[in-house]
């Protein structure tokens, strides 16, 4: 796929992080919990350096949850707080503010040793386009202060968000990386939606889609559009464009159709708990 993902916008974001990140106690790094390895920017690495992070795998409830504790574990293992959260439960919340307090308790009994109460904690989200970012400060700052979309792009600049007690989120646009190393990336990324549909040739995308759904979750595909998944991945198109009605007058399969709803499906959880990436093969390439 011949994509331009890293336009001259993210290049001014990533300049601006560097210059704003002495401002901020800690990082929210969000990552897609579906996949946590494609949608981890490693420009993010060289912009914190020794800044405080915490992992966030959003979307926790669209991934499964046995390998979002497996995802736990590897990132915590390399030394790396973790949290999986669901925006939808606030309960996910209370575990990533605790998490929150643990880091910045050595800053505050310094400040009050000092005879400073009340010290401010000042956090910035970062991440992909599409991760969530916007619905991630909606919700544990419990207001509709941003705007959300299951698109990319939404944020268009940096900005504080105040929220409760002495927080303060800074909120910053979708960034990727200038050289996305593997096309298994680039597909992984662009099924998320965190490489916008308007650029790519989804019609073709959704083939490779498929057939990644065979390999991991045929069964998936066979609840939701009611088909025979012992055929290979463009038959197995032709089969949801009948059973869905995507169809031009004639019969011929709209296949740009079928692209666009299996892709809403997958993003709005449609095709049920997913998770693309695995994080014990991961662990075996590192070893």
């Amino acid at each position: 796929m011949n994509i331009n993902w890293y336009p001259g916008h993210m290049k001014k974001t990533v300049d601006q992080l560097k210059k704003i990140i002495s401002m901020v106690n800690i990082v929210y790094e969000l990552v897609d919990a579906r996949i946590p390895i494609s949608s981890k920017n490693p420009i993010l690495d060289e912009i914190l350096k020794n800044t405080p992070r915490i992992i966030c795998l959003n979307k926790a409830d669209m991934a499964e949850e046995k390998r979002t504790m497996e995802w736990i574990e590897y990132f915590q293992n390399l030394g790396i707080t973790t949290v999986a959260i669901n925006c939808k439960d606030k309960n996910t919340f209370s575990i990533l503010l605790k998490k929150t307090q643990e880091i910045m308790s050595e800053k505050v009994a310094k400040d009050l040793k000092k005879g400073i109460q009340n010290t401010r904690t000042r956090l910035m989200i970062a991440g992909i386009p599409n991760v969530g970012k916007s619905t991630f400060i909606n919700a544990i700052s419990q207001k509709n202060q941003l705007e959300t979309g299951n698109r990319p792009g939404v944020t268009k600049s940096n900005r504080w968000v105040k929220t409760f007690g002495n927080m303060e989120l800074l909120d910053t646009p979708g960034i990727l990386w200038p050289k996305i190393e593997t096309e298994e990336q680039r597909r992984l990324l662009a099924y998320t939606g965190a490489i916008k549909d308007e650029i790519l040739d989804i019609e073709s995308l959704s083939f490779y889609f498929i057939q990644d759904m065979l390999k991991l979750y045929p069964e998936r595909l066979k609840e939701r559009y009611a088909i025979n998944c012992e055929m290979e991945a463009v038959m197995i198109l032709d089969n949801i464009g009948k059973q869905t009605g995507k169809l031009f007058k004639g019969g011929e399969i709209d296949y740009l159709g079928v692209a666009k709803m299996i892709f809403s499906d997958f993003r709005n959880g449609k095709l049920g708990r997913i998770t693309l990436e695995s994080a014990i093969n991961e662990s075996l390439g590192r070893n």
